[in-house]
């Protein structure tokens, strides 16, 4: 590999990352799907009919376990009786009383409604990475119960139905939805409902006057789907405790309570069964996605032909019980909990379906009505479905490697599939039903961890080659930046034939085995990078021995060791507590509240020198100390919106008063005031101001107006959309009538994004936008400070002149030192503090809507997330320009500091993809997905953002008035083709050409 330069840099970082990021799932989460699996159903004599001839399915999307089975006032109470707390689904609630069987269904993640309904309709847990897929047009590329029906019909969202339809039989499916308008976070959504309780009321209708639809309908093994969206668009749009979200449980349970009567009135055959469950809940801040109990916890109730009584008892607490549903008056009603995927399974034998050939749900026996013997048929059925995925994934690895380590469990001819088999059909035919069933269940679980077994076959080689790649990534970044600059390019590479080889056939030998295992093409991508990268650092080990001269050679003594050790070691620990702060933000104000004390390190001299900024420090990094120790999750707050905008304008306002003052205090090569005294620029300063009054006005009206359920007024849409784009455009304006400043260019960039963070923000975030500005603003003059305190050479000597470094005598740009790792874990600080002061994993996926919904009334995923992106990337977009900007204060090269950072700050990375967890709670699961894919993603947002950052700065003078640095500006000057005394000079080659 030749020497990269910057771009190339960059480039080999994004890809790298981008490729990487996957590998969690290709190791943790690849996908359950496969192919070839035979059908398998309970064998029942001709004259033995199925528990039931159909099935009706009501999913109310959204609906926590909880919310359905407490007690409440009436959500919109007429008169004292209504302020008596009582159950707001009382039909259901005589379900689990009377004639069924209830329970919790436990969701896995991604909490979101495509896996959910999933998981409820096919009995398989898709891999996590499904979830990118979509939720429209994209088909169910497996077996589901709806195709195993005779015929389905289905009524609910645009969202959901269609992906059923198109994955199944064709004709097999009919679907009917409402348009993808009506789903408007402003309103109250129970008309969805509504909606689809009338569309199921006319069905039936029609059929009284269509004896072909009506002749459809009296057949068996049919499905009815009614997807219920109302609950969660309302706890989206108001939380679920909210008198919406309330109300639309009555709503829902009436509905359910109408569509029973009809179905059972147009049959009168008592062979309906009926289910009632949700694909996911909902948390208190009206978000899911994460693994949040409150998001896996759905209601389970089951009742009809084939579904079993209530199991009560007098004097005790009936079995399942626990916390949760203390306070549900239910606990002399047995609790039967069942994992999300084994509702397939029972919607399945209830309407005398074959099991979906993908299921890996196990048949809950306790909801099954009938006798003991029919009970273990059935579940003997099922075992054979899940058994069968094992036969076939087992198959599929044994062709594909080379020396297959069979399951041991499953091994030997003792332990067969055929025997275990034989085992529980001759319990059977013996009467030992007991045993059978126990010999099934313990069989199935073997079968479910042989899956796993399989699912995992691979992991150990992965996870170090991953890691190899990581750790390679790392040196090799590392020996990039000596290269560049420390070094400035002067060593060469070093290769040998013998290390050719070697590398080489370690990248063969790993590609001949993927060819012979089939693996899939990622593989060779995670291959290839850890190869290159640690060749690359094997032909630069003479770069990394004067690096280490250049920047160890001056400690020689045993004191100087031990006190880089301790550096070493600090550095250490604030990796591990960024890590830590990932799940505890506190974590963060204790690093804050650390950092206050850094300027007090150079002594009384340097802090009487700076105090005002010193001052400024202290004071800036207590205040971001603060926002970790506010809520992740808020609500919507108008007064605080309108406080940090206020401040916002008079900050900006501030800056135009003293403008001349304060770029007056810098003495550049050009006249730095000039600008101040030009009516476009501060008109352009001035616009930006009433921007942001604009979006003041505009979110305060819209904010008030959703509030009332009035809706959003297209006026103030158009308004909002304005006050987003049009200050973007604003920094471009200012080129008419450039001012190269760089406090002058900071303000213009602040003004910038002042306005998106009024209207994309629901409460503090716009006082931490404030906050965070200063703080960047002041690192960057108190970085300058100490390093010309540190460096005497670039004091005035006695006769006015300034000695020249001697890393700037053959490059533009001087070398780093092991100070600037310092500024490398300030930047990393940052960083990690953009993100997690406002928030922390779960808030993404539970980023409020009345924020978007200012702009986007309409439920659209991705639109609306692409919004909460852009909020979430305008402090990393400043952080890269006060970087920049930084870089040149220090005289270090544009990509230098960026690619120190890029190289330590994979050490998180490699720190989560180790913690990332496929087992346990759903909490944990969900987290540690989440963890590694933002370490990540920020890794890529730094390579990113120099690019940002170049455009941001580009032009800016950063020459400092202070009596240390009057000959800065000299310096800069020789690099830019003058000597220091005005005569011409050879310029320099650049030194990011290399």
């Amino acid at each position: 590999m030749a020497r990269v330069n910057r771009f190339g840099f960059l480039v080999i970082a994004l890809t790298f990352h981008l490729v990487y990021i996957f590998s969690i799932f290709d190791i943790y989460f690849v996908s359950p799907i496969v192919s070839g699996m035979r059908e398998f159903e309970v064998v029942r004599p001709e004259s033995v009919e199925a528990p039931a001839k159909r099935l009706v399915l009501f999913v109310g999307d959204g609906l926590r376990a909880d919310k359905a089975f407490q007690s409440f006032p009436e959500p919109y109470p007429k008169d004292d009786a209504d302020l008596v707390r009582r159950p707001l689904a009382p039909f259901l609630r005589s379900r689990v009383l009377e004639h069924g069987t209830f329970g919790v269904s436990h969701t896995r993640v991604p909490t979101e409604s495509r896996p959910g309904h999933v998981a409820l309709i096919a009995g398989l847990y898709e891999d996590v990475s499904a979830v990118t897929t979509g939720w429209k047009l994209n088909p169910v590329n497996f077996d589901s119960v709806f195709n195993r029906s005779r015929h389905t019909w289905s009524w609910g969202s645009p969202d959901i139905l269609p992906m059923f339809e198109l994955g199944a039989v064709p004709g097999r499916v009919d679907t009917y939805t409402y348009a993808a308008e009506e789903e408007d976070f402003s309103q109250d959504a129970v008309h969805l409902d509504l909606w689809v309780f009338d569309r199921v009321k006319a069905l039936f209708a029609d059929a009284a006057k269509n004896a072909t639809l009506d002749a459809e309908l009296r057949q068996d093994k049919l499905v009815f789907f009614l997807h219920l969206l109302g609950l969660d668009t309302n706890g989206h749009a108001y939380r679920p405790y909210s008198k919406e979200y309330l109300n639309n449980i009555k709503v829902v349970d009436e509905g359910v309570k109408e569509i029973t009567k009809l179905i059972e009135d147009f049959y009168n055959d008592g062979k309906t069964a009926f289910v009632f469950t949700a694909d996911h809940g909902m948390s208190d801040w009206g978000s899911h996605g994460d693994g949040h109990p409150d998001n896996t916890r759905t209601p389970l109730i089951a009742w009809g032909s084939g579904v079993a009584k209530p199991v009560t008892t007098t004097d005790t607490i009936a079995p399942g019980h626990d916390e949760l549903s203390a306070d549900w008056d239910l606990d002399h009603i047995q609790r039967h909990d069942v994992s999300q995927a084994d509702v397939a399974a029972l919607m399945a034998y209830l309407a005398g379906l074959a099991f979906p050939v993908n299921s890996v749900g196990e048949l809950p026996l306790s909801y099954l009505a009938g006798d003991i013997a029919i009970r273990s048929e059935a579940f003997l059925a099922n075992s054979r479905g899940i058994l069968d995925m094992y036969r076939v994934k087992e198959e599929q690895k044994k062709a594909t490697e080379l020396r297959y380590r069979p399951f041991k469990p499953l091994s030997d001819e003792a332990h067969s599939m055929e025997h275990r088999f034989s085992v529980i059909r001759s319990l059977i035919d013996q009467g030992k039903y007991e045993e059978a069933i126990q010999e099934t269940a313990a069989f199935v679980k073997v079968g479910l961890e042989g899956l796993r077994y399989l699912q995992t076959y691979d992991w150990l080689f992965l996870r170090a080659l991953i890691t190899t790649g990581y750790l390679g990534w790392i040196a090799f970044a590392l020996t990039t930046v000596i290269d560049l600059h420390v070094l400035h390019g002067k060593t060469e590479t070093s290769r040998t034939r013998l290390g050719n080889i070697f590398f080489s056939s370690i990248l063969v030998s790993l590609y001949a085995s993927f060819i012979v295992s089939k693996s899939p093409f990622t593989y060779y991508a995670y291959a290839i990078f850890p190869v290159g990268f640690w060749e690359e650092v094997y032909a630069r080990r003479n770069a990394l021995m004067e690096g280490r001269k250049a920047l160890f050679g001056h400690i020689t003594s045993a004191g100087g060791f031990v006190v880089l050790l301790l550096k070493a070691v600090i550095g250490l620990i604030l990796i591990e507590s960024l890590a830590l702060g990932y799940t505890h933000r506190e974590v963060f104000s204790i690093l804050w509240a650390a950092a206050a004390s850094w300027p007090a390190f150079y002594g009384m001299a340097f802090l009487q020198a700076n105090k005002e900024l010193a001052g400024t420090w202290v004071v800036s990094c207590l205040a971001m100390s603060s926002f970790t120790l506010l809520p992740a999750m808020k609500v919507e707050d108008v007064t605080l919106i309108l406080s940090g905008g206020a401040l916002m304008v008079t900050i900006g306002v501030l800056y135009l008063v003293f403008e001349k003052k304060l770029l007056s205090k810098s003495k550049v090569a050009r006249d730095s005031t000039a600008a101040a005294d030009n009516a476009l620029s501060r008109s352009l300063v001035g616009i930006q101001i009433g921007l942001i009054i604009l979006a003041m006005i505009v979110t305060r009206s819209s904010a008030l107006s959703l509030q009332a359920k009035l809706g959003l007024p297209r006026g103030n849409q158009i308004v909002g959309w304005a006050v987003l784009v049009l200050p973007l455009i604003m920094p471009f304006l200012h080129r008419l009538q450039p001012n190269n400043h760089y406090l002058h260019r900071l303000m213009v960039i602040f003004l910038t994004f002042s306005p998106l963070f009024v209207i994309l923000t629901i409460s503090y975030e716009g006082l931490f936008y404030l906050g965070f500005c200063v703080t960047l603003i002041t690192w960057v003059r108190l970085e300058h400070s100490a390093y010309t305190y540190d460096k005497p050479q670039l004091r005035p000597t006695p006769n006015g002149t300034a000695a020249v470094p001697g890393s700037l005598a053959p490059s533009p740009f001087r070398s780093l030192t092991l100070s600037d790792a310092r500024v490398s874990f300030f930047f990393l600080t940052l960083l990690q503090s953009a993100f997690f002061s406002t928030g922390n994993v779960a808030s993404i996926s539970a980023f409020s809507l009345e924020s978007v919904s200012r702009l986007i009334p309409i439920f659209d995923p991705f639109s609306q997330g692409a919004l909460l992106m852009l909020k979430l990337m305008i402090p990393f977009a400043l952080i890269s320009a006060n970087l920049g900007i930084l870089n040149k204060r220090l005289g270090v090269a544009p990509s230098a500091l960026f690619m120190v950072v890029m190289a330590i700050s994979d050490f998180l990375t490699l720190h989560f993809f180790w913690v990332v967890k496929d087992e346990g709670s759903w909490l944990e699961i969900g987290s540690t997905i989440s963890h590694f894919c933002i370490a990540s993603l920020l890794c890529m947002f730094v390579a990113s953002l120099e690019g940002v950052s170049e455009l941001f700065i580009a032009g800016v003078e950063v020459e400092d008035s202070s009596p240390q640095l009057t000959k800065e500006k000299e310096l800069g000057a020789t690099v830019n083709g003058k000597a220091s005394n005005g005569i011409p000079r050879k310029p320099v080659p650049n030194g990011n050409s290399t």
